[in-house]
């Protein structure tokens, strides 16, 4: 199962906290990708480009957290450069421990990368330097993981890949669980339905 995701997005940092679905048993790999760049290929708007929608977006977010027992702290301002923090994902394993490390560090503490002090007090606690984030290596992982991302239909983060299918954002949470599950609950997982869903064909455009 591969997750993508971005700590810019606080949808992906309560897919973070779900401990029923990203549990160790489920051989989890962890990809930070930059969501800008899922934007710019697919061409779309992020959240937070579209001023009603962000406002909708916090609030929805607060919401969740709130209904799902969450600890939640808004950043002091969003949207904010995620790049730094990718890196040090990168550069220190990208595990799931390291990930929600990372995602503690803005959406519970409220700091940004650029908020050097503490960005660098992080860095220390996976015996890093923030000059380590910045090293070739790290930087054509994070490009590797975008473009495994775009191959692989990702268009948006949160996403989870397993066994062939994408699921995308913090709702489907319950639907991967499903989909796990599928072995011996076949019935949370109508696959003839889907394969309808699928080949819904095209109806009108609008111009752009």
């Amino acid at each position: 199962m591969e997750w993508y995701f971005d700590f810019i997005s606080p949808y992906a940092y309560l897919q973070s906290q779900r401990r029923d679905l990203l549990a160790a048993d489920n051989e989890l790999i962890c990809r930070p990708v930059l969501f800008a760049g899922l934007l710019n290929h697919w061409g779309q708007l992020g959240p937070a480009e579209i001023p009603v929608k962000r406002q909708w977006t916090f609030e929805h977010v607060t919401w969740l957290a709130t209904r799902d027992g969450i600890d939640l702290i808004l950043p002091p301002e969003h949207p904010f450069n995620p790049i730094p923090l990718l890196r040090l994902c990168i550069a220190a394993g990208a595990t799931q421990e390291v990930a929600d490390r990372l995602f503690r560090f803005v959406w519970q503490e409220g700091y940004l990368p650029q908020h050097k002090d503490a960005f660098a007090r992080l860095c220390t606690e996976f015996d890093l330097h923030p000059d380590d984030v910045n090293v070739d290596e790290v930087k054509a992982t994070l490009h590797a993981n975008g473009k495994r991302a775009i191959d692989n239909g990702v268009f948006g983060v949160p996403s989870i890949v397993y066994n062939g299918h994408l699921f995308w954002g913090y709702d489907a949470s319950d639907m991967v669980l499903d989909c796990l599950r599928a072995d011996t609950h076949p019935e949370n997982w109508p696959t003839d339905k889907f394969t309808a869903a699928r080949a819904l064909p095209d109806g009108l455009q609008r111009k752009r």
